[in-house]
């Protein structure tokens, strides 16, 4: 008998509303989704879909109007800022478009400084294996604007890792780079989901990168498919 996979995360009725100007704007109406553990997730959507607003609540940076989210049973629409903010320093790892990279501190320190805040033993030892793992032992002392675009978001990738999160958020992850840098950071991506058995969630354009994730969903008029 094998076992059923454990649910990571549960959306219900999903509803996102913003004022617009007088007039109230839907963004997302009535998304339900699972997500187990150790799966990849790819959701694709045409711009302004809504598609970084669902990564934005799946990922507890941000809370629906109305329905529940659920992680590893507890409900993130019912926690404080605070208890979301301890959620994602233990658990949740997110990568963006723009790397985010601290522009001050080399590639080595952006990867310490979440371990070293996070009170993690052995910190310096976890961002150089880090940085090893993603090919990038060579350059921990050169500052992002130092760095290729391609580099950067492997900062960025092993920045998200090494806090050993359950989960790992990656909205589009792979926009602002070149085709051949791309295909290497969705590779990376997906090789460390399977290595890790860490689940991927990614917002991406790339129908080639969804084809390889385990499940796509298609976010149009803010309701999935």
């Amino acid at each position: 008998m094998t076992n059923k996979p454990s649910v990571l995360i549960q959306a219900e009725h999903i509803k996102k509303i913003i004022t617009s100007g007088e007039q109230p704007l839907t963004i997302l109406s009535d998304i339900n989704l699972t997500i187990t553990k150790g799966q990849s997730i790819a959701i694709l959507g045409p711009s302004g879909s809504g598609k970084t607003t669902l990564l934005s609540l799946l990922s507890a940076l941000d809370v629906p109007s109305s329905g529940r989210i659920t992680f590893n049973d507890k409900i993130i629409s019912d926690m404080s800022e605070d208890e979301r903010a301890l959620l994602r320093k233990q658990h949740i790892g997110i990568i963006f478009q723009t790397f985010q990279l601290l522009p001050a501190f080399t590639a080595f320190e952006n990867v310490l400084l979440p371990l070293e805040l996070s009170g993690v033993s052995q910190a310096k030892k976890i961002a150089h294996d880090w940085l090893t793992r993603v090919g990038l032992q060579h350059r921990e002392n050169h500052y992002p604007s130092q760095l290729s675009g391609g580099e950067q978001q492997r900062v960025a990738i092993a920045r998200a890792f090494a806090i050993s999160p359950k989960v790992l958020f990656a909205d589009e992850p792979t926009g602002n780079l070149d085709q051949k840098t791309s295909k290497q950071v969705e590779t990376l991506l997906l090789q460390l989901n399977r290595e890790q058995q860490l689940t991927l969630i990614v917002v991406t354009h790339d129908q080639s990168f969804a084809d390889q994730c385990d499940n796509q969903y298609y976010l149009q008029e803010g309701t999935l498919q």
